[in-house]
């Protein structure tokens, strides 16, 4: 592994073995990216490259609009999504990508609560990625499913995988009421564009196995390929 700082993000790189290994970025509220990489090599997953950034101005960086606190004790999202796949894309991946054997096969984008958020949002706006984990992604966020179904990616993704905990929409915020709903509607409208998606209903709140959680969607989106030969 090996760690940089830019613009006071860390970026921590598990670099794959592989020459051509697949890479993912991983946009993380803490510093679970090593626990989410020990998670699965010990499942035996395929050979591949996690980029995981931390130190992230999570309602900041992660949010693709400005939209105010959602109750008394929150803060306001400020909308910086553009600025930082900006920082993303031109300063930490390149920077990243020095340390591999060789060009990554393909890339993704994934990540937990805003940063779910933030994963599906980036394919809207670069065509860099080509695979989408959002796991206990914010998609309550107000206005991203009107988004979503009335923008075009800029890069039809190859599969998409959504999850969430079975007690996210209980809850007395009325924003966050619609994440069931919201997340399943988005996953049918891009299976119903012909995109290879799951959506997967977890036992818990939104704080319950993070690591575990964002591991699966990881694997899944690595594993496609030899899913669909099994199929």
């Amino acid at each position: 592994m090996t760690s940089f700082i830019i613009e006071k993000k860390k970026i921590e790189v598990f670099p794959g073995i592989k020459p051509d290994s697949p890479l993912i970025c991983l946009n993380t509220y803490g510093h679970e990216g090593g626990q989410v990489f020990q998670q699965l090599q010990s499942s035996g997953c395929p050979d591949f490259t996690l980029v995981a950034v931390s130190n992230l101005e999570w309602d900041h960086d992660m949010s693709p609009w400005a939209i105010p606190p959602i109750s008394e004790k929150d803060t306001p999202c400020t909308g910086g999504a553009d600025d930082y796949l900006d920082l993303l894309l031109h300063r930490i991946l390149p920077e990243a990508e020095k340390a591999l054997p060789g060009i990554p096969s393909w890339r993704g984008i994934a990540g937990y609560s805003l940063a779910g958020l933030f994963a599906v949002y980036a394919m809207y706006q670069t065509d860099v990625f080509s695979r989408v984990a959002s796991m206990s992604g914010s998609l309550w966020f107000p206005g991203i499913r009107e988004y979503i179904v009335s923008h075009t990616p800029k890069k039809t993704p190859d599969c998409m995988y959504f999850s969430l905990g079975d007690r996210e929409c209980h809850t007395r915020n009325k924003f966050l009421q619609c994440v069931q709903e919201n997340t399943e509607a988005i996953e049918a409208f891009y299976r119903g564009q012909g995109i290879d998606t799951t959506f997967r209903l977890n036992p818990g709140n939104h704080f319950k196995d993070g690591v575990l959680r964002t591991a699966a969607g990881l694997q899944w989106i690595l594993n496609r390929e030899n899913d669909k030969e099994n199929e």
